[in-house]
């Protein structure tokens, strides 16, 4: 009788452990490419591997950028096994043959699918097969799913996403796990347990208003990132044409300052300097992987002007300027109030200017920190960052 109890008691622990996602991944916002946002469903074999060996080449790894994600369109059907099939055409050797190419780049590998019976562009979705799909993405060694919300009907967001977890956790590769829910069950409230970064809205276009838009609506939410779970406003579309160098610079800057995933999407092996110095500025990099993992809080809002402000490790901060407005504008700026800034940790300090440098991040020149106020003029559509730095 006392071992049939024991028996018992070992199944309720064993059979009911918490299900949980895999830890230590995504500890600063991940950085890559994805496929979606200029190629959309023309990828191949060929232009993956042309982009892995275009990021190893040109900076970009170096920069940080380490995941390659193609995005939908990879997959044609299911066998009578439930197996998902791989476009032949497009993919003559495989994902695993793809895989391998990536990591001997010293790189990571991404992939897609979709929490609804399809994708959003109609090919086989991964409901009722999340176990099956996560143990094939696990055999061709996936280091990244982004996991869509297409053809989900009356499923429940929560559940669905938990599914997936569950099952890329009993397959048992580490696989940073994206939700692509577009924010619609406020993800944010409920899927740092699920998974390592979710989506806030619905999809990026590549111009100026649309990317504000989606920047707006991550004013509430800084609260909810931290390391190893981050609010995601979508990819990056720097160097996709639809805006001007200003506006991409403003856009890479917001979304560094806001912790976000950085997943450029745009054709890395043809793009020009200008698009390149931008997706590799080191400076603006670290603010947005520093390790302390805050995602910016909104310090002032005067319509066209906002002033955001992002604490970082060892006792910094990166301050973004924002010139909304089609008007150039000129600003007189305060600086011990941009370092004060409500933020708690000078709250018992004396406050001394005089321990810090000011570091200008695009034009990577040091401000005069010798008077307390200077003047700042911002074209249309344009930022200015400082980071202040501790004196050592």
């Amino acid at each position: 009788m006392k071992s049939y109890i024991l028996l018992i008691l070992f199944s309720v622990i064993v059979f009911n452990l918490p299900a949980q996602k895999f830890k230590n991944l995504a500890q600063t916002p991940p950085m890559g490419w994805n496929s979606w946002n200029k190629f959309g469903c023309d990828v191949s074999e060929e232009l993956i591997m042309g982009i892995a060996d275009a990021m190893e080449s040109n900076g970009m790894k170096d920069a940080g950028y380490e995941y390659i994600v193609i995005d939908d369109c990879w997959q044609v059907d299911r066998n009578e096994n439930g197996e998902v099939i791989v476009d032949k055409e497009r993919f003559p050797h495989g994902m695993k043959f793809l895989a391998d190419y990536i990591h001997s780049k010293g790189l990571k590998f991404g992939i897609y699918s979709c929490a609804g019976t399809k994708t959003c562009q109609g090919r086989p979705g991964g409901r009722g097969y999340e176990f099956q799909d996560a143990r094939t993405y696990a055999s061709w060694d996936v280091d990244y799913l982004k996991y869509d919300w297409c053809y989900s009907t009356t499923q429940n967001a929560k559940a669905s996403y938990e599914i997936m977890r569950d099952a890329l956790y009993k397959a048992g590769r580490p696989i940073v796990f994206s939700l692509c829910e577009w924010g619609q069950n406020k993800p944010w409230e409920w899927a740092e347990d699920v998974g390592h970064l979710w989506r806030t809205t619905g999809d990026i276009v590549d111009r100026w208003d649309a990317m504000m838009a989606i920047f707006d609506a991550q004013k509430e939410l800084a609260n909810y990132a931290a390391p190893g779970h981050w609010n995601d406003p979508d990819m990056l579309e720097v160097g996709n044409g639809g805006m001007t160098t200003e506006e991409y610079r403003t856009h890479f800057s917001l979304w560094c300052m806001l912790a976000s995933p950085l997943m450029a999407g745009n054709d890395l092996q043809n793009m020009d300097k200008e698009t390149l110095e931008i997706l590799t500025n080191k400076e603006m990099i670290a603010i947005n992987q520093d390790t302390l993992g805050k995602q910016a809080f909104c310090l002032r809002d005067n319509g066209d002007y906002e002033i955001w402000i992002k604490k970082l490790a060892g006792d910094e901060k990166a301050v973004c300027l924002l010139n909304r407005s089609d008007e150039e504008k000129t600003f007189e700026v305060n600086l011990p109030v941009l370092l004060k800034s409500n933020d708690y940790y000078w709250a018992t300090d004396p406050y001394k200017m005089k321990d810090y440098k000011i570091l200008d991040v695009w034009e990577k020149n040091n401000v005069n920190g010798d008077k307390d106020l200077i003047t700042v003029t911002l074209p249309s559509h344009s930022v200015k960052v400082f980071r202040f730095i501790k004196n050592k």
